[in-house]
């Protein structure tokens, strides 16, 4: 499993990282992951909704935005995409 995690900022990549784990992508775990990325970018970690589950299991990807976030962020948003 890869998840590309990428933190934009006016249209730019501020910091991404490639998250890789020897085990098949899990959905129930999918915060787990969320919580290491922004571990491994030094970032708050979002809350994760049923509809962020959804988007990432049909879209391969999820967008997450201030909203999603209980503080403030120095960045647009939170991007993380399912590379197989």
């Amino acid at each position: 499993m890869r998840i590309w995690a990428k933190v934009m900022s006016d249209g730019k990549i501020k910091k991404q990282t490639v998250y890789e784990k020897a085990e098949v992508l899990t959905y129930s775990k999918l915060f787990d992951y969320v919580a290491e990325i922004c571990s491994a970018l030094d970032v708050p970690t979002p809350v994760l909704v049923k509809a962020h589950i959804f988007n990432f299991a049909k879209f391969n990807h999820v967008k997450f935005t201030q909203s999603d976030f209980l503080e403030d962020i120095p960045f647009d948003h939170l991007f993380i995409e399912n590379l197989f």
